[in-house]
């Protein structure tokens, strides 16, 4: 079990309407990465639990590659996840993490060719981000035909584990994934259940978890 913790950014070019949204409100309520890193030093004092930053280029670039791994390790956060950020031009950004000891999650997708496939799980520390889908970030009703495909290609490159992510939102659909992934990311149905529930959404979100775990069983990898 880890948590993703999202640096929001004016341009969400990865994220659907419901991420958007919560972007929106976040930023505008002074949500910018010292605020979220200063929330990560704020979950460490009750919890251990691992915690992934996700955000785009251009925030952790105007902050710095060097200061943000050792503002973020400082803080404890274990990792994180640049979406926009190509692993073709991720050297150097790379190589400040590896020296902080710093877990780096590249995307895989359906339509990544063999090569970038092998520099995903040649870059990824912490797990390999497995795109159940091409598009955007958001829920949806069946998963992509082009996810378990893409799951065996990576498990065949890499020992590393392997989550699942985008459009993951029902209970069935982890019960489809567990033979083939170590985990699944569920973002826009935990964002959209906040929403919904701005006042007190924690209780609404415990609930939504409680039920995508009855979609698969306990020898599951999933389990873990």
């Amino acid at each position: 079990i880890f948590i993703e913790l999202g640096v929001p950014f004016s341009e969400p070019v990865a994220d659907g309407e419901v991420i958007q949204r919560a972007g929106g409100r976040a930023l505008a309520n002074g949500a910018y990465l010292p605020a979220i890193l200063e929330l990560v030093r704020k979950i460490r004092e009750r919890s251990q639990v691992p915690l992934l930053l996700m955000s785009y280029l251009n925030p952790i670039l105007r902050y710095g590659f060097e200061r943000f791994a050792v503002d973020a390790v400082a803080a404890g956060a274990d990792g994180a996840l640049i979406t926009d950020l190509s692993v073709e031009e991720a050297g150097q950004y790379i190589g400040v993490m590896r020296k902080h000891n710093f877990d780096t999650v590249f995307l895989a997708s359906p339509t990544s060719t063999e090569e970038r496939l092998r520099k995903v799980v040649e870059y990824s520390t912490g797990f390999v981000y497995a795109v159940s889908r091409t598009g955007t970030t958001g829920t949806q009703t069946s998963l992509s035909t082009a996810i378990v495909p893409l799951l065996e290609k990576l498990r065949a490159l890499t020992g590393t584990p392997i989550a699942a992510g985008f459009g993951i939102s029902k209970p069935e659909h982890l019960a489809a994934l567990a033979p083939y992934a170590d985990g699944v990311i569920v973002g826009s149905a935990v964002v959209r259940s906040m929403e919904e529930h701005l006042d007190n959404p924690a209780p609404h979100v415990v609930e939504l978890l409680r039920k995508l775990r009855t979609g698969f069983p306990k020898s599951s990898p999933l389990a873990a």
